[in-house]
């Protein structure tokens, strides 16, 4: 074996890291929230097309790292464009709103969906139209496309 072969094998057993989690339990931080809020919205971009919508916006490396991050987490992938990487969501946006949700539900709701919606209609932190109450009801009771 080469000698930089085999310093190449002891310093990978050395140095192990991990990969990173897919999106299973819906946990993203809040740039990578904003990231993909970008590319819902826009459908495809270029790492500094994202950096021009981002709030505040990091520097070009650390969004290029968002967006690797968000390719291991197997929410973004992309294409070749020339010389130019262009991201898109790889789930629909639907899909990662509801995993999204769950995580907020178990995280602050004990997993329960009436613990959710009883703090959504809370009158003390809402106010509700009658409109709005009557859309609810129907989602509800199942008759939204009657």
């Amino acid at each position: 074996m080469h000698f930089f072969q085999h310093l190449s094998c002891s310093f990978s057993s050395i140095w192990h890291f991990p990969p990173v989690k897919r999106f299973e339990n819906g946990q993203i931080t809040r740039r990578e929230r904003q990231v993909m809020d970008i590319l819902f919205r826009k459908g495809k971009c270029t790492a500094e097309d994202v950096m021009e919508e981002l709030p505040d916006p990091p520097s070009y490396s650390a969004v290029r790292a968002l967006l690797s991050t968000l390719e291991q987490k197997e929410l973004v992938t992309h294409s070749k464009d020339s010389r130019r990487y262009v991201y898109s969501a790889a789930v629909p946006e639907k899909k990662a709103k509801r995993t999204a949700l769950k995580q907020l539900m178990a995280t602050f709701f004990d997993g329960s969906p009436e613990k959710l919606v009883a703090s959504l209609l809370d009158p003390k932190d809402q106010n509700l139209s009658n409109d709005e109450i009557a859309r609810i009801r129907k989602l509800i009771d199942g008759d939204e496309g009657k």
